[in-house]
């Protein structure tokens, strides 16, 4: 189950990074603090799901718009939100990612976004997932690969 993310849940949000961004944590060159995604939520564009059970919640997913002078990975540019999504280990593999992904970019519709960009891990099963979800590649970078999907 999902219901919209609100500042209160920032705190469970930042620890998801980890679960997130795992591979950027141990890269050498962390030049984009992982706080950059969600410090000082709740400023324009700023939107989060959150996915629940029995009243804990066991995964996360929300947008961010960045400027090209504080960029995050997946920064294309300064109108499409970057998109960052996490389920803890115990409860992925559940559907609770593409749940979660669903209510998302619904939401970045809504909100009137043409396009989500993203950062993944270029040999990540995550690619695999997100390509099912429509996002297709811009660059490679960092060992990452930037992918994009267009909402339009």
């Amino acid at each position: 189950m999902t219901r919209k993310g609100s500042a209160g849940d920032v705190p469970f949000m930042r620890s998801m990074l980890a679960h997130a961004y795992a591979w950027r944590v141990n890269a050498f060159e962390a030049d984009i603090p992982l706080s950059r995604y969600v410090d000082n939520w709740g400023r324009p564009g700023d939107l989060a799901v959150i996915a629940h059970e029995t009243g804990n919640r066991v995964g996360a997913a929300w947008l961010r718009v960045f400027r090209s002078s504080e960029p995050g990975y997946g920064f294309v540019d300064e109108n499409t939100p970057e998109l960052s999504i996490a389920v803890v280990p115990s409860r992925r593999r559940h559907g609770l990612g593409q749940e979660l992904m669903d209510a998302l970019l619904d939401g970045a519709r809504g909100a009137g976004h043409g396009a989500v960009s993203l950062s993944v891990e270029a040999d990540s099963a995550a690619v695999g997932f997100y390509e099912r979800n429509g996002f297709t590649h811009v660059r490679e970078q960092d060992g990452g690969v930037v992918m994009l999907k267009r909402l339009d």
